[in-house]
């Protein structure tokens, strides 16, 4: 009887190493997981306030073909201060790319490496 418990404890004493090794193999690729998912926000956040600063750069194409420019087709392109830039054009209506009764005008802001548009008609 002694000799079957003993035979018992041999074959099952590399068990335990390969279910440890199992559960950490499962630890580690929950915690790989979660880390990628949580990078993926942090860089999501960080781009919000870059999103903010490259719609106000678009804004502000918008405007400065509105107060300076009365030429019925004009490109506008310029700096600011806080290194966001921004491309505005002026058309009118022809039917395809702009149908409205006087103009379009279409801005995009640049900020770092995001991009935001603007389209104003009337």
């Amino acid at each position: 009887m002694r000799g079957k418990n003993i035979a018992k404890q041999r074959t099952g004493r590399g068990v335990s190493i390969y279910m440890a090794i199992l559960v950490m193999s499962i630890l580690l690729a929950v915690a790989i997981g979660t880390a990628a998912i949580l990078l993926n926000q942090i860089k999501m956040i960080r781009s919000m306030g870059d999103s903010v600063v490259a719609l106000y750069a678009a804004d502000t194409g918008i405007e400065k073909i509105l107060y300076d420019n009365p030429d019925p087709e004009v490109v506008v392109l310029g700096n600011l201060d806080n290194g966001s830039t921004y491309s505005a054009k002026k058309v009118l209506p022809n039917g395809t790319t702009c149908i409205a009764s006087y103009y379009c005008i279409k801005s995009i802001g640049t900020y770092k490496e995001v991009r935001r548009a603007i389209e104003v008609t009337r």
